[in-house]
């Protein structure tokens, strides 16, 4: 994934305007996460778990605020001035959700991650990709760090919409954040909910007929994280 990162131009401090300072931060302190991660790829493995599992964990950890940050500065731009899908195009849920267990993968999880297409999905449905998977990497972090032993990607039809979920065999969702999220209200916890927050924000950009995605968490032998485009 990183192999093919693509970062932006630097921009003069001089030339930009007060409201475009954050924006100008979040993205130098994004393209030198990238640029770390990229580094850490190249420290070969020993086979040693002393030697390993730190880098390992650097690597996630590394990617995880690299996410983050992007999610934070698209949060800013939908508020400055609205968040505009640009990349709807037609796309396999099949080759989709395959696509995110290899990312799963990647980040060297003990876990088993498996991927589950339903009957009924249909071979291609429209979306943004990327933004899709911005949204849904937070969700495949946060459910190898609290799984036991497995995580699942899934594609399945919910009448007329797509739904790309991840579950996992955690504790499941704590009360608090299930009833924030049922009633589209801030996250009173040690985390930012920042996450959370962007899912929703991408999932309702996805429109048709008058009809906008969502996102749903709930409880069913764990965790499971549910995206809604129509």
């Amino acid at each position: 994934m990183h192999e093919t990162a693509q970062l932006d131009q630097d921009v003069p401090m001089d030339d930009l305007k007060d409201e475009d300072l954050y924006a100008a931060l979040l993205h130098e302190m994004k393209n030198n996460l990238v640029l770390m991660a990229i580094t850490m790829d190249q420290v070969p493995r020993t086979g040693a778990p002393d030697h390993d599992q730190p880098l390992n964990e650097a690597r996630r950890l590394c990617q995880r605020v690299s996410e983050r940050l992007m999610q934070a500065l698209m949060i800013y731009k939908s508020n400055v001035g609205g968040l505009i899908l640009n990349a709807m195009d037609a796309y396999s849920p099949e080759d989709f959700v395959a696509e995110m267990a290899i990312q799963a993968r990647y980040l060297q999880t003990p876990l088993q991650v498996d991927t589950v297409v339903e009957e009924g999905v249909p071979s291609l449905w429209f979306f943004d990709r990327n933004m899709l998977e911005l949204a849904l990497v937070n969700a495949v972090h946060n459910s190898i760090s609290y799984a036991r032993s497995r995580v699942v990607i899934r594609a399945r039809m919910d009448g007329d919409m797509l739904c790309i979920s991840v579950e996992d065999d955690s504790d499941g969702y704590p009360a608090h954040i299930l009833k924030a999220v049922a009633e589209n209200k801030p996250l009173t916890s040690n985390g930012t909910g920042l996450g959370l927050r962007f899912a929703n924000l991408i999932a309702r950009a996805h429109t048709k007929n008058g009809t906008c995605g969502a996102l749903s968490l709930r409880n069913d032998n764990g965790s499971v994280f549910e995206m809604r485009v129509p």
